[in-house]
């Protein structure tokens, strides 16, 4: 009954929410004789909080229609090139028309970039994927909310998601390949590489691995300890819900993204309180260059989707609880996860300092298992000052921790 609970508040501020914001502009425009109030702006400001406080966020579009390559203003054209019932495979194709732009663009790397399925959309990497685009050919995995595939398509695992990946290296092309899992998908990444090279399949040539939880128990944080301090039985029981009837996946048992956005908010609420009484305070000074920043990132934040239950509850056992991966206990199809019996790719690791949701050596643990390959082969960053989003999105991603990933993948073209 969650579920329906909650459709059903967000059904009950849907009129509110917009009175809120038709009351808000009713202050700000100049044509309204109650722009001219005495404190007008204030009002203005309430009103428009309560109205983003209280709004329902939908997926954001990618919205990257062009970059600076070469010097050159480049248009993109986002594509769908695979499509499963849980996720499309995208690329974002660069355009020329200049001889030589072309063939600069025909001879940088291609690159898969292996987006998070732990309650945001793949949108949130769009600065990862601008940044890329500059210098490669990007990929990207985009995730479905669950409740909006139908029951009758399935269930969907975290072997699933490893099979998927699979796929979508097979469909790229291994052999030319630089794969980069971003936070939660280093796992299942790495175990699809692993069984690629136990197989006898070709493999990337390269591997980067940015805050994820390759192993849990280094530097556990509070996100671990949610994890661990809970059995199964519980997450099972307490936070698996049906989706409800106007949704496509009507009956599909899911772990809701507004439970976790509600996750995410608890474990820094005074950061986000102090965030919008920003906003607040930015709007009534007609500072709207920070009050924009703020749209843009509570946009992103704010839009969650539901993660089919059966990979929600397979993560907590697998990663966070059993930590298979890490102590070698990991099959899928019978078949155990070797990820020392990787030797043609190369490796790459990036931790943030200030990561409060993967703790420090949780990522770099990727190189005690990949004993594979040569020491040469591997590297690993601390990005000083950075935290957990840092590392993918923002001035220090774009200035620090790119340079260094296109200097390690253009090292192994």
């Amino acid at each position: 009954m969650l579920y329906q609970f909650h459709e059903l508040k967000s059904a009950l501020l849907l009129p509110l929410t917009a009175l809120a914001q038709a009351t808000s502009r009713t202050f700000t425009n100049p044509l309204s004789p109650l722009s001219m109030m005495p404190g007008a702006n204030r009002m203005a400001a309430g009103y428009e909080l309560l109205y983003r406080l209280g709004k329902d966020y939908k997926k954001p579009p990618f919205d990257i229609k062009s970059v600076q390559c070469h010097g050159r203003d480049v248009p993109i054209v986002e594509q769908t090139i695979a499509e499963k019932p849980f996720c499309k495979l995208l690329r974002f194709k660069r355009y020329a028309d200049d001889p030589q732009v072309i063939q600069w663009l025909k001879d940088e790397p291609v690159v898969l970039v292996c987006a998070p399925l732990s309650g945001h959309h793949a949108t949130l990497l769009r600065d990862t994927v601008r940044t890329l685009l500059q210098h490669h050919k990007v990929y990207v995995t985009d995730w479905i909310d669950a409740r909006m595939v139908p029951a009758e398509d399935g269930p969907f695992h975290l072997t699933d998601y490893v099979h998927y990946i699979q796929d979508f290296i097979r469909h790229i092309g291994a052999e030319n390949l630089h794969v980069i899992s971003v936070c939660q998908p280093a796992v299942p990444v790495l175990a699809a590489i692993s069984l690629l090279a136990s197989a006898g399949e070709a493999t990337p040539r390269t591997m980067t691995m940015m805050g994820g939880p390759i192993d849990a128990r280094r530097s556990p944080t509070a996100v671990n300890a949610l994890a661990t301090d809970k059995s199964f039985e519980w997450f099972e029981n307490n936070v698996i819900h049906a989706v409800p009837a106007n949704y496509p996946g009507h009956g599909r048992k899911v772990y809701p993204g507004f439970l976790q956005h509600a996750g995410f908010v608890a474990t820094n609420p005074d950061r986000h309180l102090s965030s919008h009484y920003d906003y607040y305070q930015n709007l009534v000074d007609g500072d709207l260059d920070d009050a924009e920043a703020h749209v843009r990132f509570y946009d992103e934040y704010n839009a969650v989707l539901d993660m089919a239950a059966e990979y929600y509850l397979d993560t907590i056992r697998d990663v966070f609880q059993e930590f298979r991966l890490a102590s070698g206990t990991w099959e899928i199809d019978g078949k155990p996860v070797r990820p020392q019996d990787i030797t043609g790719a190369a490796l790459l690791t990036i931790e943030g300092e200030l990561d409060d949701i993967t703790g420090a050596g949780q990522t770099a643990a990727a190189h005690d298992l990949c004993a594979g390959i040569p020491g040469a082969r591997k590297q690993h960053v601390t990005a000083q000052g950075c935290g957990h989003y840092g590392i993918f999105s923002g001035r220090r991603w774009r200035e620090d921790i790119y340079p260094q990933l296109r200097a390690f993948i253009a090292s192994y073209r």
